[in-house]
């Protein structure tokens, strides 16, 4: 036996439970790890909550935890790892469990925390994957709502990189720190639309909306074609013609092969992604309250 963080009932943080669980056992090409950390997501909270049981019902009890980083203590047959590696991944069964079962794990360069392993797989999937929607190129314009939170932050300097000039909106507290990364940062809330027209004369080409604040009309008038705006974060989408970008296989896919070089690129310095706070295994529902608080300025990640 282990422990886990169950889920038995939508509801507020407080439903988050510390149980005993049954250690998995890993199937065909899945490896068991040891978990050093895990992430604690946006996604993680409405699923709990139970907005997203429509989309993604929960059949309980439920181990939350998209993603997790750990050494590698078991494996399935055709797993592509050994025991006493060090990965990353996206976890089947929930990672905020002292034992999680990866399908694709990803060797965790050395010089990578723990903590930014975990924070690494969902968001760095996200922005590679949203901009690969976009078709986002070299001189183009690019205008990131949120750009703030984790998958913004990742998607700016993936942007910036490929040669995109980047607008973006982000809080007060978040402006230093988002232009810092090289984009040119508003502050979001009324009036962005036209701060956004004066920072970018030239105009914008695609949105990319990671805030899901009720931005998507002026982001189409901005673009001049609702073709160019994706959300990952505004349930509205189809009123406005949006994309709502979930990923399908190719994109996940893709996304998958980009996660190798991302982990590198963190481990390198090149690609930065802010871990704001850590927290025990027994505190999920402590993690879950800050993010839904909007408190957090980073990551947040359980440590087992």
């Amino acid at each position: 036996m282990s422990k886990a963080i169950t889920l038995s009932e939508y509801g507020a943080p407080e439903v988050l439970r510390l149980s005993e669980v049954t250690v998995p056992e890993p199937g065909p090409g899945q490896v068991r790890i040891r978990v050093r950390a895990a992430s604690v997501n946006p996604l993680d909270t409405k699923i709990r909550s139970g907005l997203m049981a429509g989309a993604m019902p929960v059949r309980f009890p439920a181990i939350l935890g998209l993603d997790a980083a750990g050494v590698v203590d078991a494996v399935g047959e055709g797993a592509d790892a050994a025991v006493g590696d060090e990965v990353l991944g996206a976890t089947t069964g929930g990672g905020y469990s002292e034992y999680a079962l990866l399908e694709r794990p990803v060797a965790k360069p050395a010089a990578l925390s723990w903590e930014v392993a975990a924070s690494l797989v969902t968001v760095g999937r996200t922005a590679f994957r949203v901009l690969a929607e976009l078709g986002v190129g070299e001189g183009r314009t690019l205008l990131v709502h949120g750009a703030g939170g984790s998958v913004g932050v990742i998607a700016v300097q993936l942007a910036v990189a490929r040669g995109v000039t980047v607008v973006a909106t982000a809080g007060e507290h978040d402006i230093e720190r988002v232009t810092a990364l090289g984009a040119t940062t508003v502050r979001y809330g009324d009036g962005w639309a036209p701060r956004v027209r004066a920072a970018a004369p030239q105009g914008v080409d695609f949105v990319l909306d990671a805030s899901g604040a009720g931005v998507l009309a002026d982001s189409v008038d901005l673009t001049g074609d609702s073709a160019r705006v994706v959300t990952i974060a505004d349930l509205s989408a189809e009123r406005y013609g949006v994309r709502f970008s979930a990923g399908g296989a190719d994109a996940a896919g893709q996304a998958d092969e980009a996660l190798p070089r991302l982990a590198r690129s963190a481990a390198d310095g090149t690609l930065t992604l802010p871990v704001w706070r850590t927290y025990p295994l027994e505190q999920a529902a402590a993690a879950h309250a800050d993010l839904e608080a909007h408190r957090n300025r980073g990551k947040a990640v359980l440590l087992p």
